[in-house]
């Protein structure tokens, strides 16, 4: 690194020093008072842009398919965290009013209102669209009704084998109280009639959640035209197998969604994995927030339901079969790349190709010449980050990697470096967040493991998530401490990062180094207080810091100095910030935001707003990255990191952004917001009132340009280009 370079590096401290009034960030009753968009029904906006992908006839089949089970995942997670945070605080008497200061109550049924119009069109996006689609592809999904002897006899066959000594059916009657339904698994409500004594009865068999959710019809069709059974169907059709004696009366399937947000109370003398373990379990029992049937239940069973599982009116959702489209994962991976987006394999980032073909590059001798700045899955995870600590782990120079892990997969090559290196005698910290939403029981498993290894592992502070994606190298060379550091947008995990689009920099800048030398020794130790020179770390600063550079370009706009911000995140939601942002607008700041999901800004209103810009992008890759630029009267900064603008966020995690200082990089990023905004690419666009508008098509009918494909061929080109040189 040059002089020049690391010299910015350092000045940047003196930004952080500063004791800072954020004037730019308080209530203003100047401001009109409805300026915020309600962040429940802005997250539902985001789903149905998911939809939208769906339905759209120029997308691959079955990444149309992925999208319709994306679609239910998310919507699954909704209802278990949002919807079930509301109707708690309602029915505790906790409710406060909301970001736009309605009454949890009226928001709670705007919301049910709002899924269920979604849920009928994601259902109808299903049966008129996605499903006549496949079947035009080869890929068939059917009822038993259609299927003629042969097949009907095979299905049974395979019905005795392979299903029925799994199920489980359960009697309701005076002597078996009704059964404990689990969240999210499918179910079938039968009732039938004694043929001895006449009585009707009612029994509840629940869909082996182990059991594929799809069955061939012929386990011998080619990949090429194949024909599936819904589970559900294949054993609604072999009740009689089931209730010997009995005449079925009705058979109707239903799903029940259960509040599933962990909270967990810390103290300082708690055992924090204990403490996980108790709330997860008491998880699978948490109360029914939706209760889903086919549109074809009778009254008698549904009274029966909601009776039983005490619901109410608007909690239940009447949809057409199959209910579950999550199910539809396993259809989209069926083995047929011409119904798939083309496949991408990951470049190398240019300044990591090895020197010769089949060689291995000298990692850290490529990040001491330059920070890199990788851009995935455009860029190899594996050959980046994964590489960077594999070697770490197995260089006899390394002293001490330092590590926090948020989510990773569940073979992790990262977690089995940290182990290599512990072994072998290397000071290793890792720093495992437990609390991980969802993702709980599987970071127990793996902070045991480390632990078992002579891992020095970490939960973090008490009362915070530690958020932040940070690995630190202390190596030892010719007797001389040099750190090299990785600090990303996205987390750890190999499988992933094929999948999310994030940023990283490796850099052996020594002012980074000491940074993350005085965070990991604060988050194993004690608070973070001190201030950081090449960081902003939440919660103390980020906030602070943030608004302190938006205020900048609102003074420097009212100077007529050069003035612009622009954001990337997943969310933006805390008010604060927005009203910073409306703030610098009415300045004349330029400011573009590039959000993936929730947003409560509401752009493009006179007077207040007319300064911003709002884009959505979603496709193959889920957008992730978080970027904040500054133009700061031509000197610009730029940060990359792990905070969203939310309030968890900026006061309730340890989030740490990294200053990026490489020209080049500058440029890099400015040009990836010049081309997400751009008229000319597909993108979502939102208005004052909170629609979101889908840009795919221009006048003439030709579609936008993609930005994922366009990055794919960019990144690709320069690779190319650096091995011809």
């Amino acid at each position: 690194m040059d002089g020049e370079t690391l010299q910015a590096g350092i000045e940047l401290g003196s930004d952080f020093d500063d004791d800072f009034d954020p004037l730019f960030g308080v209530d203003d009753p100047a401001l009109p008072g409805e300026r915020y968009l309600d962040r429940e029904l802005s997250w539902l906006a985001f789903n149905q842009r998911v939809l939208e992908l769906a339905e759209d006839p120029a997308v691959p089949v079955l990444e149309r398919a992925n999208f319709l089970a994306i679609f239910a995942s998310n919507l699954d997670e909704f209802f278990m965290v949002r919807v079930a945070g509301l109707k708690r605080r309602i029915l505790t008497g906790l409710a406060v009013p909301t970001n736009v200061g309605r009454a949890p109550a009226e928001v709670l049924s705007d919301i049910s209102q709002a899924a269920h119009v979604l849920q009928e069109r994601h259902a109808r996006a299903f049966q008129d669209l996605v499903r006549p689609a496949l079947a035009d592809a080869g890929i068939d999904i059917v009822d038993w009704d259609t299927l003629n002897a042969e097949e009907r006899e095979s299905l049974r066959d395979y019905f005795a084998k392979q299903i029925f000594p799994v199920l489980m059916p359960l009697a309701v009657d005076p002597a078996h109280p009704f059964p404990y339904i689990s969240g999210l698994s499918l179910n079938l409500a039968v009732r039938v009639r004694n043929s001895k004594t006449g009585k009707q009865e009612f029994a509840r068999l629940k869909v082996p959640q182990m059991l594929p959710r799809v069955v061939p019809v012929d386990r011998s069709e080619s990949v090429e035209s194949i024909r599936f059974i819904t589970l559900e169907d294949l054993i609604a059709n072999h009740l009689g197998d089931l209730f010997p004696g009995m005449e079925i009366l009705e058979h109707h399937v239903f799903r029940v969604t259960r509040n599933e947000d962990v909270e967990i109370e810390e103290d300082e003398t708690e055992n924090l994995i204990k403490a996980l373990e108790k709330e997860l379990l008491r998880r699978r029992f948490g109360p029914p927030i939706r209760l889903e049937i086919t549109e074809d239940m009778d009254d008698v069973t549904l009274d029966l339901l909601v009776r039983e599982l005490d619901v109410t009116e608007q909690e239940v959702y009447r949809l057409p079969s199959p209910l579950d489209l999550g199910g539809l994962f396993d259809i989209s991976r069926i083995d047929r790349p011409d119904l798939h987006y083309p496949k991408h394999v990951p470049t190398t980032a240019v300044q990591l190709l090895p020197p010769e073909p089949n060689s291995t590059p000298d990692i850290f001798k490529a990040i001491s010449r330059t920070d890199i700045l990788l851009h995935h899955p455009y860029e190899s995870f594996t050959t980046s980050v994964q590489a960077f600590l594999e070697q770490a782990a197995a260089d006899p120079h390394v002293l001490a990697i330092k590590q926090t892990l948020y989510r990773t997969s569940g073979d992790s090559p990262i977690v089995e470096a940290l182990i290599d290196a512990a072994e072998s005698g290397k000071q290793v910290l890792a720093l495992v967040e437990i609390k991980a939403r969802f993702d709980e029981q599987a970071n127990i498993s793996w902070a045991r493991k480390l632990e078992k290894a002579g891992v020095h592992v970490v939960y973090g502070l008490v009362g915070l998530k530690t958020h932040c994606k940070l690995a630190l190298v202390v190596r030892n060379e010719k007797g001389v401490l040099r750190h090299y550091s990785h600090i990303g947008t996205g987390n750890y995990n190999p499988k992933t990062s094929r999948i999310y689009e994030d940023l990283g920099l490796l850099t052996a800048d020594d002012q980074v180094g000491k940074d993350l030398t005085r965070l990991f020794n604060e988050l194993s130790g004690y608070a973070i207080e001190k201030k950081f020179k090449r960081l902003l770390v939440a919660p103390l600063h980020l906030r602070k810091g943030l608004l302190k550079r938006i205020s900048d370009e609102a003074v420097n706009a009212l100077a007529g100095k050069p003035a612009g911000i622009r954001i990337k995140v997943n969310s933006m939601v805390d008010e604060t910030i927005i009203d910073a942002l409306y703030r610098a607008s009415q300045a004349g700041v330029p400011i573009d935001i590039w959000v993936r999901g929730i947003c409560s800004l509401r752009p493009g209103v006179p007077g207040l707003s007319e300064n911003i810009r709002v884009r959505s992008i979603l496709g193959r890759y889920l957008e992730h990255s978080r970027i904040f630029s500054f133009a700061n009267d031509g000197d610009q900064q730029v940060f990359i990191g792990s905070a969203d603008m939310m309030h968890r966020n900026l006061d309730r995690r340890v989030e740490a952004l990294v200053r990026l200082v490489a020209p080049e990089h500058l440029v890099e990023i400015d040009t990836l917001f010049d081309r997400a905004m751009d008229e000319r690419t597909s993108s979502w666009w939102l208005d004052g009132d909170g629609t979101w508008t889908r840009h795919s098509q221009n006048d003439s009918g030709q579609l936008l340009d993609d930005l994922q494909n366009r990055l794919m061929q960019q990144i690709g080109t320069r690779k190319r280009t650096a091995s011809r040189r």
